[in-house]
C-alpha cells in the first residue's frame, strides 16, 4: 500500500498540538469532523500508517505544526451520540453513524511554524489543497507537497 499524506486542522484552544504532545503515549482521537468530503477521506482514504501535518487554524498564528502518524483508522466519532457533545448529531445511530475519527500519535513537533503566508508564496505549493480550497479540515497533501514543507520545517526564518 502506497504512503498518503494529510493535513488536519486543528484549533489549538480546543485540540492542537499541545493536546496531542501531553496525551498518554502523544495519541489522540482525531474527532469532531462534520464535513461530508473531510469525513470521506477519513473514512475512506486514510490508512494506517499515513503521516499527517497538524496545521492550527482558526488562531492569531494560522500554520502547520508538526506531524504525526495515523495509528488507528476510521471508527465511528463517538462525539455524535453524546447529546452533551458539541458534536452531537440527533440523525446519526450506533448502527448507521455519519462520523467518523482516527486516532494519531505525534511524530514530531516542528522548532517553529510553517506559516499559511509561507506556504502561500512557496514555488510548489501553489495547487495544494489547503491554498486552493482553504475551508476543508481533513485534506491530502502530494507526496511533492509533503517533501516541500517538510524541507520548510528544517529551515530557520532569518
Amino acid at each position: 500500500m502506497t504512503q498518503q499524506y494529510w493535513l488536519f486542522k486543528a484549533e489549538p484552544h480546543i485540540y492542537g498540538i499541545d493536546h496531542l504532545a501531553s496525551a498518554p503515549n502523544k495519541t489522540g482521537r482525531w474527532d469532531g469532523i462534520r464535513n461530508y468530503q473531510a469525513r470521506n477521506f477519513l473514512r475512506d482514504q486514510v490508512k494506517l500508517g499515513d503521516e499527517v501535518f497538524i496545521y492550527h487554524s482558526s488562531c492569531k498564528h494560522v500554520g502547520i505544526v508538526g506531524i504525526a502518524k495515523i495509528v488507528r483508522t476510521a471508527y465511528p466519532d463517538p462525539t455524535q451520540f453524546n447529546p452533551e457533545s458539541d458534536y452531537y448529531d440527533p440523525k446519526s445511530t450506533p448502527e448507521n453513524p455519519r462520523w467518523f475519527s482516527v486516532d494519531i500519535k505525534l511524530t514530531k513537533r516542528f522548532s517553529r511554524l510553517i506559516s499559511l503566508a509561507e506556504i502561500k508564496v512557496q514555488p510548489g505549493l501553489e495547487n495544494m489543497v489547503l491554498v486552493k480550497q482553504g475551508r476543508l479540515s481533513t485534506q491530502p497533501v502530494t507526496p511533492s507537497e509533503w517533501k516541500l514543507i517538510s524541507g520548510l520545517a528544517s529551515t530557520q526564518t532569518p
